[in-house]
């Protein structure tokens, strides 16, 4: 079968400002896949091309086969229905309930009826280990308990990739092992394919099948591979000083 996700020859640019140039890799179904490196290599900016927020300066990004940019405005958005996101800060709504913020994808792309999609916010927050906080606002939460929310609207409409932003990003060491924990356990209960940003180490070689490396200074991939071997095998140093926290 072919790649879940493959990115052909891309590169990301605002104007002339080249961000990262010549990058090619492959992301295979059912796979954690990581974008790492140092602050201000693109890692991020690599996220939203792949969602489709910003469109590459040249090259591809296919997804299921398919050209995401040269398909049509309907095509994109079919695809992009077989996506969840949960963004670095969680981003919900404080406004709203948590069963509020996890229903409205449901709102938005369902014609299920109130009582339905009732149902499938409690079943998606009870994966998330928060059955019956339907009715707290995410002011009356933790941090951790908020990234958790996220993940449960990521995964409201059952998508095929599941997108994180430094998931990890303002937790304690416990909960964000718990996170990378249930990243795992969702990976595997529901054979999504997993994509997530990160430069934590403890989080990259806990769950990480397959990674690409950024890097700033010459602004393309220094790398593909299981991060554990990259670690154990490459003679790059400048992929050993992030992967050993510079102790090379």
């Amino acid at each position: 079968m072919p790649a879940h996700i493959e990115v052909r020859n891309l590169t990301m640019a605002f104007g002339s400002f080249v961000i990262q140039r010549d990058l090619n890799f492959s992301i295979e179904r059912g796979e954690i896949f990581v974008i790492m490196g140092g602050s201000g290599c693109g890692k991020s900016t690599l996220l939203r091309h792949l969602i489709g927020l910003i469109e590459p300066a040249s090259g591809e990004i296919l997804i299921n086969d398919r050209n995401f940019w040269a398909s049509s405005p309907e095509e994109r958005e079919n695809l992009l229905r077989r996506v969840g996101v949960l963004y670095q800060s969680g981003a919900l709504w404080s406004s709203m309930t948590l069963a509020e913020n996890v229903a409205m994808p449901l709102d938005v792309a369902t014609e299920l009826s109130p009582s339905q999609i009732r149902e499938v916010v409690s079943y998606k927050l009870s994966l998330v280990g928060l059955a019956g906080f339907e009715d707290f606002y995410p002011s009356e939460i933790s941090g951790g308990m908020r990234k958790r929310v996220g993940l449960a609207r990521a995964m409201a409409l059952d998508p095929e990739i599941l997108f994180f932003d430094e998931p990890s990003a303002g937790l304690d060491p416990i909960n964000s092992r718990r996170l990378d924990d249930l990243i795992l356990e969702l990976r595997d209960s529901l054979s999504a394919t997993v994509v997530v940003v990160t430069h934590e180490l403890f989080s990259i070689f806990a769950i990480a099948d397959n990674s690409v490396f950024l890097d700033a200074e010459t602004r393309t991939m220094r790398a593909v591979g299981n991060p554990k071997k990259l670690r154990d095998e490459s003679n790059d140093k400048k992929i050993l000083e992030f992967l050993k926290r510079g102790e090379i």
